[in-house]
């Protein structure tokens, strides 16, 4: 299991972001860490803005995004900005895209949230067909009727999928390279994400699919566990509200991101680790949840866990 960062766009300046975002990679890249994942947060910095910024101040280390909601951008226009990524990055970059929520597509942009897994469908037949250009596009379904030139560039873009539910895991096995995780926890994974994904793959001829799961770590003292989950609860808790996590949650045994904390001293966070890396996880995406009661307890709290996850890097 390879051991990968979440990091960026955090709130704050613009003007100090940028630097900020590719100190973070540079950082990940010099002490291991396999890869970075940065999130397409509501009304914060562009992902793939993101990604391209980190990809031209490291040489080594994936840059993924996780994920970009699609009903935002024409598969066109994603695909073209996704191909002049990947150039930047020369290969390294990895698309996470998803269907969102629907208090991000509807109530904030007042787009459709209507069979997203159809659209997700739809959708990826447009983009797979832009990235096997550079060439004509030449793509109608249900959604899209595209008729485009594309000449941006012929390296290859890996896509995987936030995949929830069952036909969103089929699909993500027939015709993405995997699937990246949020709020689901072993049990989860285990039951209802891996055999899934995998039976879809293994029908479509395709290679077995990565599994990407983003799990927080805290690491803390024993008696300071509790006090860990009820901050992650705090400052992550706002995903527990959507009825797509709420679905993946009644799979598993977690209630809500406190309960998916890998929290404690450096042996029980290990050992939560490896539970997700034996049901099957082959990549994780590390979300640090800094904790103390102040802000230079919490700078040195992150600054720790970092330092002891890159020691177990680059795989587990």
């Amino acid at each position: 299991m390879r051991i990968g960062l979440q990091i960026g766009p955090e709130r704050g300046r613009y003007a100090q972001k940028v630097g900020k975002l590719v100190a973070d990679a540079r950082a990940a890249e010099e002490l291991g860490f396999a890869s970075v994942w940065t999130p397409q947060i509501p009304g914060d910095f562009d992902a793939m803005t993101a990604v391209a910024l980190m990809g031209d101040g490291t040489s080594r280390i994936e840059i993924g995004t996780a994920v970009v909601p699609l009903q935002t951008r024409h598969p066109v226009v994603l695909a073209q900005q996704a191909l002049s990524t990947q150039a930047v990055c020369e290969g390294r970059f990895t698309l996470g895209v998803g269907p969102s929520h629907h208090w991000v597509i509807d109530d904030q942009f007042g787009l459709p949230y209507e069979r997203p897994a159809h659209v997700v469908r739809e959708y990826l037949e447009v983009m797979h067909a832009t990235f096997a250009g550079p060439g004509q596009v030449d793509v109608e379904n249900d959604l899209f009727r595209v008729h485009a030139p594309n000449d941006v560039t012929d390296l290859p873009v890996p896509v995987m999928v936030a995949a929830l539910a069952p036909v969103m895991l089929r699909i993500a096995g027939e015709f993405t390279d995997g699937t990246i995780l949020w709020m689901a926890d072993e049990r989860a994974i285990a039951e209802h994400v891996v055999p899934r994904i995998t039976k879809a793959a293994s029908d479509a001829g395709r290679p077995s699919p990565r599994i990407v799961a983003g799990v927080p770590v805290a690491l803390c003292a024993d008696d300071e566990v509790d006090a860990a989950r009820e901050y992650a609860n705090k400052v992550l808790g706002h995903a527990e509200y959507s009825p797509n996590y709420q679905r993946l949650l009644e799979h598993g045994d977690a209630t809500d991101v406190g309960d998916m904390l890998a929290a404690g001293d450096e042996a029980a966070v290990v050992k939560r680790l490896e539970g997700f890396r034996d049901v099957g996880v082959t990549d994780l995406g590390v979300r640090i949840v800094p904790f103390g009661t102040n802000r230079d307890e919490r700078i040195e709290s992150r600054r720790r866990t970092e330092q002891f996850l890159s020691s177990l890097c680059p795989e587990l």
